[in-house]
């Protein structure tokens, strides 16, 4: 069991000790794609959905989610997000989400990027809802990430 870090030597969940690592500049890029019909396309590329403008509140909520990570997901650590940027794009199909996450810090913020990408497609979820119950998340990916032991990463 010894081989899986969040794994302490009788099996039991632990938080890795991060303490003796470098804090080095970290970055993590991560998309979500929601779908949705012709007609919540054409409200968010027109007039707006009925709860209001849509893609603020999606950008404002995966900024909270980002920052609110370490309680969310139980082995997360608790590290200083220096910085975040969202970026939402209405396509024929959906909406996607990307978010950018950086620090300096001892560990990467890949979790932090992936909660706030999927923490604003479910804010696009609850604004279209009313229009469009068949809405869904169809992917969460990692797209990116740079610095610490493992260097830059980037999906093929």
């Amino acid at each position: 069991m010894s081989d899986f870090t969040h794994l302490d030597a009788s099996g039991a969940a632990r938080m890795v000790d991060v303490t003796g690592k470098q804090i080095t500049e970290r970055s993590a890029t991560a998309r979500a794609v929601v779908t949705v019909s012709a007609e919540v396309v054409e409200l968010l590329r027109g007039a707006g959905v009925p709860k209001g403008d849509a893609l603020a509140v999606a950008r404002i909520a995966a900024i909270a989610g980002t920052k609110r990570t370490p309680d969310l997901i139980p082995l997360c650590h608790p590290i200083g997000v220096h910085g975040v940027d969202v970026h939402i794009e209405v396509m024929d199909t959906g909406v996607e989400i990307t978010v950018t996450v950086r620090t300096a810090d001892r560990t990467g913020v890949e979790m932090e990027a992936l909660t706030g990408a999927s923490v604003g497609a479910l804010a696009i979820i609850d604004m279209v809802k009313g229009v469009d119950r068949m809405a869904a998340i169809d992917r969460v990916e990692l797209l990116e990430k740079t610095g610490g032991r493992s260097g830059t990463w980037t999906r093929p």
